[in-house]
């Protein structure tokens, strides 16, 4: 697979070639990182940091809280890698660090050993000074202590002459249980996407700058270089996902559609007896691309989106196989009521008494706490769900923001020890809340 990288110098992204020649402008880094996102994982690397030149550490923390990234460059203490990796980052590339002592006292699946190597010599400090050892030794040395290697051939970087297959091959084979990718020459064109796909066939990816910025390499065809399809028609079929994760329906893709989806961040697909199809131009159904995604085989593409108007299916369903089911359909429920609910309706009324809401929540909270049955827990857990939504959405929120507020919670390594504020400690709690207005 591809991996696009953003190497990020005095707030810029650039792009270094050789290590020697002066770094190509490739603009702004929160641009390139809202394309980048839409295939997936991307490397972001702080070139100032490695250099020992001054920190990119704010810019970088805030994509690590936005996007799914790899991080690297200067990263020589605990603390500022358990910081990236408390922000989000799903997993951090050391380099001048990357010795078994200083892995072990981090999550093994969440590192990666940068391995930068000129003419065989592995170099560190932002490429300045060599390492003892050859590339081969660091994998054997290491891999006890990380999930993967990034191996970048920097007399290569930026040139685009392609990767040394056969080496990679090679070093693949020394950790076979390991995640590798390479870097370093990454072409464009076709050889650029046959590297690709022979890369994916060793379970090998390619992390590229360059080529992507310079256009040489699009990211579409990209992200498509592994597929291939048994289908005449040479489609792929294209499962459509809501943010959860939840099935809106099948659809197909090509390559003309997927380029327009992943540049355009819409949902965008082959119809048989239309061509290319942006979802919601004649229904106003729109849709946001947020990621695509190959399946393990290879012949099949996941887009997750972020689903607008009544819905995916022409039947002005949510999906096309019913209209939903618990809390995103609740959550789509307390939405249009508070865009336009029926005279009566409780839920309205929530959102006009604010009082009447905080009180609600506490109640259900307590009696939840109360709770002595699984029923019981059921039913009262139910109620502060609502309510809880209820209030997320008067706020501007939605069950999706919850869903990955609680996927960055996961990824976090240290975290608070979880006791109780003195007014609700034991298991009733005080005799009065406090109240928050």
């Amino acid at each position: 697979m591809i991996v696009p990288s953003i190497d990020i110098m005095n707030g810029r992204a650039v792009q270094l070639r050789g290590g020697k020649q002066p770094p190509l402008d490739a603009g702004n880094p929160l641009e390139l990182a809202e394309r980048y996102s839409r295939v997936g994982e991307f490397a972001v690397v702080d070139l100032d940091a490695a250099m020992g030149k001054g920190s990119n550490r704010e810019l970088v923390l805030s994509m690590c809280k936005r996007w799914p990234v790899r991080v690297g460059g200067g990263i020589r203490t605990q603390k500022l890698a358990l910081e990236y990796l408390n922000a989000g980052a799903l997993s951090i590339m050391l380099g001048t660090a990357a010795t078994p002592e200083f892995c072990a006292q981090l999550p093994r699946e969440r590192l990666i050993a940068a391995l930068d190597s000129r003419n065989d010599t592995i170099m560190v400090e932002g490429w300045t000074k060599p390492r003892e050892g050859s590339v081969e030794e660091a994998i054997q040395k290491l891999a006890p202590y990380v999930a993967g290697f990034l191996v970048t051939f920097i007399e290569t970087e930026g040139d685009q002459c392609g990767i040394d297959i056969e080496r990679a091959k090679r070093l693949v084979k020394l950790a076979p249980d390991r995640k590798f990718t390479f870097a370093g020459g990454a072409a464009g064109g076709e050889r650029g996407l046959a590297d690709i796909a022979a890369l994916d066939a060793i379970g090998a990816d390619i992390q590229a700058g360059t080529s992507l910025v310079l256009g040489d390499l699009s990211l579409a065809d990209a992200f498509a270089a592994p597929l291939h399809t048994d289908r005449p028609d040479g489609l792929w079929p294209t499962l459509v996902c809501d943010e959860s994760g939840k099935v809106l329906g099948l659809v197909y893709s090509n390559r003309e559609s997927l380029k327009h989806a992943i540049e355009s961040g819409k949902g965008a697909y082959h119809s048989r007896s239309r061509g290319l199809w942006v979802k919601g131009e004649s229904s106003g159904n729109g849709q946001t691309l947020i990621r695509a995604d190959l399946d393990c085989d290879r012949d099949t593409i996941r887009f997750t989106v972020r689903q607008e108007g009544v819905g995916f299916c022409h039947l002005k369903r949510r999906n096309c196989f019913d209209d939903g089911y618990g809390l995103e359909k609740l959550d789509r429920t307390i939405s249009k009521r508070m865009k336009n609910a029926p005279q009566g309706s409780y839920t309205r009324r929530l959102f006009s008494d604010e009082a009447l809401l905080a009180s609600k929540l506490r109640e259900e909270a307590q009696e939840l706490a109360q709770s002595k049955t699984k029923d019981e827990a059921v039913a009262e857990a139910a109620d502060v769900m609502y309510f809880a939504l209820v209030k997320t959405i008067s706020m501007g929120g939605s069950l999706s923001d919850i869903e990955a507020e609680l996927e960055r919670r996961s990824l976090r390594v240290t975290r608070r020890g979880g006791n109780a504020k003195p007014e609700f400690e034991g298991s009733e709690g005080k005799n009065e809340w406090k109240s928050i207005h």
